[in-house]
């Protein structure tokens, strides 16, 4: 008899052992209220109408891609459900806030956030025009009900052909918005630097004078306010062990030994790790990254960083051909794919204690 109770003891012990850990840690789940950030190059996205001051003329229903309103709802469809799609590993609701590239105008972007994958979530736009002779741009879309803008503007990248330096290589403005999200102030810096046509060496110097625009921006932002949390993202054409980022950005990939100007960049280590957002001849490269300001990392409130990812779910990847595991592209070496774009996107997680 005195057995069976002891036994019995133990058990409603352990039982309440489980019941509390398990009660603790969902109160500690609770505590914390997470958001996802991203960034995805949405691959030409063109409405089909020629604008004769731009390099569209592909992109129409008479030029060399047919590109016409089946083609182009087709796409909008496809870019809306992968948006919808990213960071739901661990939250609830699409990204709060979505820097976006290859867009040719804000109509576009209505049409996308009009979709009905994403109309339920109310994104608002932020857009400029860019001089980019190709006629795209830079863009943020961001849920209302959780991001305030402040201000906003475009600020334009100057660069002259060395060769030829009365020559402009017009290309895209880099985007700044600040804003409060969810009423703490966040500043953002949308970017999609200069490709590497001509060659990677030949073009660095492009992308290494976009780094240095980045740079004055961010030190811009701290003049106005020395504990500015900065966050960068983009296409930026370059790996987070390029030279712009490693020589001219002087981004850091340890979180341990931040000072207060470092800026941390979690991309460089997913690179490391063999990670990419684009393949090119069987080679990955992660051009498709997120950095921000250390406070981020080093922060004892507000938002702090949680973890960066690549959005790769197995409908983004080709699933056959020479081009297996590769981006699912809208366009590809064969003509119309019907896919997504040849890039995955880029996330992180920014978490804080709830009030």
């Amino acid at each position: 008899m005195n057995v069976k109770i002891i036994k019995l003891s133990k058990f409603r012990i352990f039982s309440i052992i489980i019941f509390l850990w398990f009660h603790f840690y969902s109160q500690e789940k609770k505590s914390f209220e997470i958001e996802t950030i991203a960034f995805y190059n949405l691959e030409n996205l063109f409405d089909t109408i020629n604008n004769p001051e731009t390099f569209d003329d592909d992109r129409t229903p008479l030029g060399k891609d047919v590109w016409n309103g089946e083609k182009y709802r087709r796409k909008l469809e496809n870019m809306s459900r992968v948006l919808a799609d990213i960071g739901r590993d661990q939250n609830s609701k699409p990204p709060v806030l979505i820097g976006v590239c290859e867009i040719e105008n804000r109509q576009v972007l209505e049409d996308l956030v009009a979709d009905e994958k994403l109309a339920p979530f109310h994104y608002g736009i932020v857009h400029y025009d860019s001089p980019d002779e190709r006629g795209i741009d830079v863009a943020l879309l961001f849920q209302k009900r959780y991001f305030r803008v402040l201000s906003s503007q475009p600020r334009k990248l100057v660069i002259y052909e060395p060769d030829q330096p009365s020559k402009r290589d017009y290309t895209r403005d880099q985007l700044v918005v600040t804003g409060l999200l969810n009423d703490e102030e966040i500043n953002l810096i949308i970017n999609h630097w200069p490709s590497r046509g001509g060659g990677e060496l030949k073009s660095s110097y492009k992308r290494e004078k976009a780094a240095a625009l980045n740079k004055r921006i961010i030190d811009s932002l701290r003049n106005i306010n020395p504990k500015a949390k900065i966050i960068a993202m983009g296409d930026f054409n370059d790996d987070p062990t390029s030279k712009s980022f490693k020589r001219v950005l002087q981004t850091k990939a340890s979180k341990k030994d931040l000072s207060v100007t470092d800026l941390y960049n979690p991309m460089e280590n997913m690179l490391k790790e063999g990670k990419g957002s684009l393949a090119y001849r069987d080679s990955w490269n992660l051009f498709d990254q997120i950095y921000m300001s250390s406070n981020l990392i080093t922060s004892d409130h507000g938002y702090t960083f949680y973890k960066a990812g690549i959005f790769n779910k197995p409908y983004l990847i080709t699933q056959n051909g020479q081009f297996k595991g590769y981006p699912f592209r809208t366009y590809g070496y064969a003509g119309y794919e019907g896919g997504y774009s040849d890039h995955f996107p880029a996330y992180i997680y920014l978490i804080r204690p709830s009030e």
